[in-house]
């Protein structure tokens, strides 16, 4: 139920609050012309409940692995004080963003693992339900990391549901179709590391590029950033964009 319920918070109210309430004065940031039909919406939101059931599972199971000893790192954890809480909830999104690079760029690129993210690339126009429209088998790849972390990372348990609501804000924004990045004056991110919701949005539009989730370190180390990602910020911010020519666009 709080997977739910965190998720229902999110996705529920990101959709309430930027395309009702606040649809014509945030209608200078919004990415695309086309507004999702309510087909589609719905939808997503029916298959993001299944995703939610995966990670309820997943929760359970880990809950199980606790109480017979599979998480010793864990428990010691909580004797490192409040530094090491905070830091390690920092390491758990740094080290999930690289998780989720590696495993989206795969289930891009190597064949068998394509099936995945099938189900999530036919929200071509994505909405804020679109955030855990996925197959059964991406949403276990996910649930896997939240899993496997506190094996390898001293990472108190009271930790993760603060990751987690840090991964659903981000990823429900960054399908949330309006662009609430603030610019430079240049017409760029004005925090440029972090992935804004036109970055993803290309992606959807582009999918062989643009696959991390919360920063762009990645897409720019590994050469998978758009090339006309700045330019279409800066359009999305209704700025002059910038000059890309000559950019050599990433591969697909």
């Amino acid at each position: 139920m709080e997977n739910l319920s965190r998720y229902a918070l999110f996705a529920v109210l990101t959709w309430v609050v930027l395309w009702v309430v606040l649809r014509a004065p945030l209608s200078g940031r919004k990415i695309r012309a086309q507004t999702p039909p309510a087909a589609q919406l719905a939808l997503e939101f029916l298959i993001s409940l299944r995703s939610i059931a995966v990670f309820a599972i997943s929760a359970a199971a880990m809950s199980l692995m606790s109480h017979v000893g599979f998480y010793p790192l864990s428990h010691l954890a909580h004797g490192w004080g409040l530094v090491w809480y905070g830091a390690s909830l920092g390491l758990m999104i740094v080290g999930h963003d690289a998780y989720y690079y590696w495993t989206h760029r795969a289930m891009h690129r190597w064949g068998p693992a394509r099936p995945l993210h099938r189900r999530h690339h036919l929200s071509h126009n994505p909405s804020p339900f679109t955030a855990y429209s996925f197959d059964v088998g991406e949403a276990a790849l996910m649930a896997g990391f939240v899993m496997l972390w506190p094996l390898v990372v001293p990472t108190a348990f009271s930790v993760i549901p603060l990751f987690v609501v840090h991964q659903i804000a981000r990823n429900t924004l960054a399908h949330c179709g309006y662009e609430l990045m603030p610019a430079t004056r240049e017409g760029r991110p004005l925090l440029d590391f972090l992935t804004t919701t036109t970055h993803h949005d290309l992606h959807h539009a582009s999918a062989g590029s643009n696959l991390g989730l919360y920063f762009t370190w990645w897409d720019r180390w590994m050469g998978t950033e758009n090339p006309d990602y700045h330019a279409a910020f800066a359009r999305a911010v209704r700025r002059v964009a910038p000059d890309v020519s000559g950019i050599v666009p990433a591969q697909a």
